[in-house]
């Protein structure tokens, strides 16, 4: 059972702390919405009408609620399982199979995992195939939908083992270092990961082809071949059997980099808001700021790394949740579940760096195409498209979102194009096929 001292105390003061602030950022999101969302920002006049704006603030009213109530019902499970000692009684049955620690902690964190996705499933369903679907963007069908369960589950099942085999193997190997260890072996896994997913893991899923548009496959070449940046290919996958929901990345590392369009972008922007797009997006490769994100990430896990290292060898940890003795694998997950409260409060700093580095790539766009008009634009057609929220509250910005909110962001990239075509001797022309010189 759970012993009430000072180390529960601390833990649940942060708990409540951090789930009362992700309700309270809730709520003043939907009536700051409330209060301003009938009001068209001057940006997007041209583009937003009444009743576009009215489904605009439905759906963030309504999918804000379903958030608001998923992380509700994840907080009372995890406060269930540990009132109700279900952990000792996990790594007890698992102790009592005389397995090696390595498969001993696999299989702990195998069961969870499992318990997690069935868990889930009702949530994923009613986000489908209700709310998506009652504002028109789901296009998933059932059977669809299962395939993506069961591949999906498969390939964590997976990963999960490359990961956590190799992990344990450090903690009963190493156990004075294994933290150090573990450290590296996870930035490698990280890239290894990041360089296979366009390779391997995506195309489970979806179907990846060269884009069939050869005038625009054209201009984008050309456009990375201007801004020093090469990539393997440019493809168009199909989105749109799952949402009508759009978006353009670069995905990749080395020779697996590739820039990758929704079919649903395809089917609804011009080649030059597509250009625009894309020019931010190698903004963010030119920049560095992948690797930068790449780095500070390493940073952030190091100490993690360490915290946890600490944290697993605190007799006290495994006493204050019913561990009878040390079970190391539980208390990989223990010490995870006591740090994540705190860490809550650190996400304003990585959302503000995002945000900067977001506006930074926006600056880049301009220097390689001359003009944030056609960005402008894909962005205010985006925002109609997905019926993003135009009023967010600034407190619910500062700790949720990666990129500036969408008005500002837009009334930014105008003022931007209206200060560089005033500076002499910068002129900006559309050539007859549409393309900038």
């Amino acid at each position: 059972m759970i012993q009430f001292n000072a180390l529960f105390g601390a833990f649940i003061a942060l708990f409540a702390a951090a789930a009362l602030a992700r309700y309270a950022l809730a709520r003043m999101n939907i009536a700051h919405l409330r209060e301003h969302g009938h009001i068209v920002p001057e940006a997007f006049r041209d583009e937003i009408d009444g009743a576009t704006l009215a489904r605009m603030r439905d759906y963030t009213v309504e999918s804000s609620r379903f958030h608001s109530l998923e992380s509700l019902a994840d907080d009372a499970i995890l406060l269930a399982v540990l009132a109700g000692g279900a952990l000792p009684w996990l790594a007890g049955a698992i102790e009592s199979l005389g397995l090696h620690a390595v498969w001993s902690g696999t299989l702990f964190f195998g069961i969870l995992y499992g318990a997690g996705v069935l868990l889930d499933v009702p949530f994923s369903l009613y986000g489908t195939f209700v709310i998506e679907k009652k504002y028109g963007f789901s296009t998933i069908t059932p059977g669809l939908w299962l395939a993506d369960l069961a591949k999906s589950t498969a390939v964590s099942v997976v990963l999960m083992a490359l990961l956590f085999i190799p992990f344990f193997a450090l903690v009963h190997w190493l156990p004075q270092a294994w933290w150090l260890a573990a450290w590296a072996f996870f930035a490698l896994f990280q890239m290894l990961m990041i360089w296979l997913y366009p390779l391997v893991i995506a195309p489970l899923f979806n179907t990846y082809v060269p884009v069939k548009d050869e005038a625009l496959r054209d201009r984008i070449l050309a456009l990375a071949e201007k801004a020093g940046l090469r990539a393997e290919g440019i493809f168009e996958v199909d989105a749109g059997k799952r949402s009508r929901h759009s978006n353009a990345y670069f995905t990749g590392l080395g020779r697996s980099k590739r820039i990758v369009l929704f079919d649903t972008l395809l089917a609804t922007h011009s080649h030059d808001e597509i250009a625009s797009v894309l020019a931010h997006e190698i903004g963010h490769w030119k920049l560095r700021h992948v690797f930068k994100q790449l780095l500070a990430m390493e940073v952030v896990t190091f100490v993690g790394f360490y915290l946890v290292f600490r944290l697993m060898g605190w007799p006290l940890l495994y006493e204050t949740f019913g561990f009878a003795a040390p079970v190391p694998y539980a208390g990989l997950l223990l010490a995870a579940i006591v740090l994540k409260p705190a860490a809550f409060f650190f996400t304003p700093l990585g959302a503000a760096v995002s945000r900067k580095y977001e506006r930074d790539a926006d600056r880049f766009a301009l220097g390689l195409i001359g003009t944030t008009r056609f960005l402008a634009e894909a962005l205010k057609r985006l925002a109609k498209e997905n019926l993003a929220n135009l009023h967010p509250h600034p407190a619910y910005v500062a700790f949720y979102y990666s990129h500036p909110p969408l008005a500002e962001r837009v009334a930014r990239l105008q003022a931007m194009d209206g200060e560089e075509g005033k500076r002499p001797g910068k002129t900006v022309s559309q050539c007859s096929d549409g393309q900038l010189s």
